[in-house]
């Protein structure tokens, strides 16, 4: 394999297994991966990986579906709900020109907020070892195999 492949495996550096849940998301919703740290997650907009350049994990298996969308929709909602008040009730907007301001900056949030929230909900699945990941955690334990 040459360094340029992209299923080349980077073996100079070992996976760095993330600490906590919140570790895998905060890699998985930057763009990736979320066992390591090292490769990318997303080989374009939604689509994931086969494998990680990095630490070799097999990203075949994530399946986020339509859990993504259903976040970002509900999150949109409601950072811009207030928005909506506020510029009806506060500005005597007309409805006409609020819609003229929150469509476009609703669909630009759902748009941007896809992908950070498919690579958390792929970290998610890693982390729990859900639709045939390897369920991997760093020991934690401030006691290891004592008797």
């Amino acid at each position: 394999m040459t360094p340029t492949d992209s299923t080349a495996i980077d073996h100079a550096h070992p996976a760095e297994l993330p600490a906590t849940y919140w570790q895998a998301a905060r890699r998985g919703a930057s763009g990736h991966c979320p066992r390591c740290g090292g490769g990318e997650l997303f080989r374009k907009w939604l689509k994931p990986v086969d494998r990680c350049r990095a630490c070799g994990q097999d990203w075949t298996l994530a399946r986020a579906d339509d859990i993504p969308a259903y976040i970002a929709i509900f999150a949109t909602g409601h950072l811009l709900a207030p928005l909506m008040i506020m510029l009806i009730l506060d500005f005597d907007m007309s409805s006409w020109a609020a819609s003229a301001i929150i469509i476009p900056l609703a669909t630009a949030m759902v748009l941007l907020g896809l992908q950070p929230t498919k690579g958390a909900v792929i970290a998610l699945q890693w982390w729990l070892g859900m639709l045939g990941f390897k369920r991997e955690r760093p020991d934690t334990s401030p006691i290891s195999d004592r008797k």
